[in-house]
């Protein structure tokens, strides 16, 4: 149990400071406490929200999310390019390639790869944000997944397409200045969802399976403080609004009418969590909303 504490504040640590903050001692120390909990053969899925810099992203999704995003990219061309920029370990991008074959991701530091001794995709690309000012093509869709508090690289972004995904933890994850918006360089938000965040789905691992047993009420006490939900946006230059609306309106229609066929096999953790498609979050006493239900704007 002391152990597995001592794995959770590094690894938070680590989430709300740049990797590039750390040194590669200080980020392989945190990977050897991650090869400890492995030998403790945990169970199916834990370590994706326990371990997210290694094993997983800092923004829980779901299939429906990836299969979005390819509605928007199948609306904006019939062979689409996406690049994701911070794609990490790239476990978010692995699953976008498959629908999206020219799929390609930025992640500034390699050093992730070496210490996890994986070799570094050739569709990954590791050079700092600033480079994207010397691109001259551009992309149909840029997703941005996280953007470190402090740091603000939205008008690289803005000019290397005409649509912007992004995610961002609605605990306060932005960069200066806001940091999450894109209204201010011609784009307009068309749609946006809420998902869990992995501290959400990470507490509730941490009472359900690794804490000392708790009471009903006492876990429906602790359920009700989730606040660190994440946000998704859906940005377009106006040229583009209608056509990206239309398509995401049809998808959502056919998603509600098979979300259960369509799924990664973790997603039934987050199922046994209480993270369930559509679930209602009471977040204020006057305002519910509902996990993955998509508000179009």
């Amino acid at each position: 149990m002391i152990v597995l504490h001592v794995i959770y504040i590094k690894i938070c640590y680590l989430h709300y400071h740049s990797i590039m903050s750390f040194s590669l001692d200080e980020i392989q120390k945190a990977y050897s406490y991650y090869k400890q909990y492995k030998l403790q053969n945990p169970p199916l899925h834990h370590e994706r929200f326990i371990f997210p810099l290694f094993s997983g992203t800092y923004f829980c999704y779901r299939k429906i999310d990836i299969l979005r995003i390819v509605s928007i990219a199948k609306s904006l061309s019939q062979d689409p390019s996406f690049v994701d920029v911070g794609c990490g370990n790239g476990d978010f991008l692995t699953k976008i390639k498959k629908y999206l074959p020219n799929a390609v991701g930025i992640e500034q530091n390699a050093m992730l790869f070496y210490i996890l001794n994986r070799p570094k995709p050739n569709y990954v690309h590791s050079y700092p944000i600033e480079v994207l000012n010397y691109i001259e093509n551009s992309f149909d869709i840029v997703f941005v997944g996280w953007m470190q508090p402090g740091t603000d690289f939205r008008r690289h972004i803005a000019r290397l397409t005409k649509c912007i995904i992004t995610t961002f933890d609605a605990g306060g994850q932005c960069g200066v200045n806001g940091g999450c918006e894109y209204e201010e360089f011609g784009f307009k938000k068309l749609a946006s969802w809420r998902s869990p965040s992995w501290i959400d789905v990470n507490g509730e691992l941490m009472n359900k399976f690794y804490a000392e047993p708790l009471n009903l009420s006492k876990i429906n006490h602790l359920s009700n403080l989730r606040t660190a939900h994440n946000l998704w946006y859906v940005y377009s230059t106006p040229e583009q609004s209608d056509k990206i609306t239309r398509a995401l309106k049809d998808y959502y229609k056919e998603e509600c009418r098979s979300y259960l066929s369509e799924r990664f096999d973790f997603e039934d953790l987050l199922d046994s969590c209480g993270f369930s498609y559509h679930e209602k979050l009471l977040l204020q006493p006057s305002s519910e909303k509902h996990l993955w239900k998509i508000e179009f704007h």
